[in-house]
């Protein structure tokens, strides 16, 4: 059977936003949480979350050694919105601590994972995601990245 290639995402689905200095400014805020926070295995992703009211919300992975205990740093970063904001998501991203055996040292945006995916389509289903595509970043809606979310 032949293998089919697939072409990038931002081939496929043209994003909705280029990136602004205020989505540089998110990206600044999650490395800065991971540079200051880093632990291996239990601290290796940070997220930063822009409320509709312009503030920023961060958050750290809390990971635990009973791994579906773990809490993803986008969670922690809603939690904070919610506690102590106005509870809303205009844009989010997350980004990773490279792994030990990577040669690339430098911390990498990642898209949400699909909790987070589903948590931020239920809470915020206008929300923009951060995401690097064929080493571009760009921004999309979260329906995009969870098209066929669970619902009951």
């Amino acid at each position: 059977m032949k293998q089919r290639k697939l072409k990038p995402l931002n081939d496929r689905i043209r994003p909705d936003v280029a990136l602004t200095d205020g989505d540089h400014e998110l990206i600044a805020a999650a490395n800065a949480v991971l540079e200051g926070y880093y632990k291996p295995f239990w601290h290796m992703v940070a997220a930063a979350i822009r409320s509709r009211d312009g503030r920023i919300w961060t958050g750290l992975h809390i990971g635990t050694t009973v791994g579906r205990l773990s809490v993803c740093a986008e969670a922690v970063a809603f939690g904070r919105a919610l506690l102590d904001g106005d509870g809303t998501i205009q844009t989010a991203v997350a980004v990773r601590h490279p792994k030990p055996e990577e040669e690339n040292r430098e911390l990498a945006v990642v898209p949400p994972c699909g909790a987070c995916r589903e948590m931020i389509l239920d809470h915020a289903p206008d929300a923009s995601i951060i995401v690097k595509d064929a080493n571009v970043l760009i921004k999309l809606p979260i329906r995009t990245l969870l098209p066929l979310p669970y619902r009951r």
